[in-house]
């Protein structure tokens, strides 16, 4: 029989423009018996690889994923149950697990005493994003969802006299156990939950410090970067102008040319260039969306190329609006497939301290972020100083900075022959 871990979810008509139901298929002595799980969602909502719901976005998803998961334990422990005794459970007893206690699968919200809570919590993220920092307010209110969803699930009233270290530390656990969170992730969720409290006590909201004794240890991703020709090879791919692809790798190779984070392309506007002087080249000026720090960034030839497609509008989508995100990255899997960037690479994920390595070609990868680690890379490898790279970049800390440092085997012995004698 399938452990909890095997059972995997479909929708019932995924091509459908309504919701429609999720079910799972059990094999039972040869048969298979489809199960509904008693919950419907629009397909739009739906991860067809993880076979989740979508939580990014559509915060009441999250206690979706954890009935899906109750149920899945629940057919998994008949079937054990029924093993050990020898006898199988018939489709009507497992069918029915999916709706007995149905309704205390998506417990009530828990109300903070006097709510005022999470009254200042809405207060804190639109704050933030009025600020002009909207992913960061989006990541804010991300973290307060999760916040309620482990209240609801635990029944505990969350106010600022209940955050004690016992229950950051349950909380953390909840990211890790249930949520399925990375640890980096976790940690992230932490620093936002304390930055809250801090901003609050500024605030005269609270005098609870508590949080401040509770860590979890940060574990950052392998972060990847195109080598020169990998670049080389999405530069020459052809590709029909103007079409949806040819944009995205505009958009890719602006960020790859220049640095930037994804927040800051879609941010310039005429006003951040500045033409080439006698003493200064082309630059863009502007202010960085998530650091908030000045930088400037020269534009070579080909930056300075797509930066004036981009204000004449040529890259906007079909909304004419600035291509978002997700469809970016989407578009950069299939960008890279065609160029032929398919070398195999491992990507290590850390769970409560345990690395998840996976290995993928690496178009499965991409994303525009492997830009800014490509900027920092290709850059470092032609010999520019770590310090005029962080500049560029807008660097802080180099400890903040390493991550994006890519020290292939190749480079590591093209710098130590720099400075000794090698044999023939």
């Amino acid at each position: 029989m399938a452990k909890p871990s095997q059972i995997s979810y479909l929708l019932n008509a995924p091509g459908a423009d309504k919701p429609t139901p999720i079910f799972t298929f059990l094999s039972l002595d040869g048969r298979r018996v489809k199960v509904y799980a008693n919950r419907s969602i629009h397909p739009r909502q739906w991860d067809a690889t993880e076979r989740r719901a979508l939580t990014r976005g559509y915060p009441r998803n999250g206690a979706l994923n954890d009935w899906l998961d109750l149920l899945a334990e629940r057919l998994t422990t008949c079937c054990d149950t029924h093993a050990a005794a020898g006898t199988a459970p018939t489709a009507a007893e497992l069918r029915a697990l999916a709706e007995t206690e149905a309704a205390a699968a998506e417990p009530k919200p828990v109300a903070a005493p006097g709510g005022l809570f999470w009254q200042y919590y809405e207060e804190w993220v639109n704050y933030t994003r009025a600020a002009g920092t909207v992913r960061t307010a989006q990541a804010h209110a991300t973290a307060g969802r999760h916040l309620r969803e482990f209240s609801e699930a635990q029944g505990y009233a969350i106010d600022f006299d209940t955050l004690t270290p016992t229950v950051g530390d349950r909380w953390a656990a909840y990211l890790l156990n249930v949520v399925k969170l990375t640890d980096n992730t976790i940690n992230k969720h932490l620093g936002r939950l304390k930055a809250f409290m801090k901003w609050a006590a500024k605030r005269g909201y609270t005098e609870n410090t508590a949080l401040d004794r509770v860590s979890w240890a940060r574990r950052e991703p392998d972060v990847i970067a195109l080598s020169t020709a990998e670049l080389t090879a999405l530069e020459t791919l052809p590709l029909p102008a103007g079409s949806r692809l040819e944009k995205a790798r505009a958009w890719f190779l602006l960020a790859c040319y220049t640095g930037l984070r994804y927040s800051d392309l879609v941010s310039i506007k005429p006003q951040h260039v500045r033409p080439a002087t006698a003493t200064l080249p082309a630059h863009l000026r502007l202010t960085a969306k998530k650091t908030r720090a000045v930088v400037n960034v020269p534009l070579s030839a080909r930056a300075l190329s797509i930066v004036n497609r981009l204000l004449a509008g040529e890259l906007a989508s079909v909304k004419s609006q600035p291509i978002t995100n997700p469809v970016l990255n989407r578009f950069l899997k299939e960008l890279g497939q065609l160029a032929g960037i398919d070398t195999p690479v491992e990507v290590i994920r850390y769970r409560g301290g345990i690395a998840d390595v996976a290995t993928a070609p690496k178009y499965e990868k991409l994303t525009v972020h492997t830009a800014r680690r490509t900027f920092v890379t290709l850059n470092l490898g032609k010999g520019m100083s770590a310090e005029f790279v962080m500049k560029l970049t807008g660097h802080t800390s180099y400890k903040s900075f390493q991550r994006y440092v890519n020290l292939t085997p190749q480079r590591v012995a093209e710098e130590f022959a720099r400075f000794h004698e090698m044999p023939d």
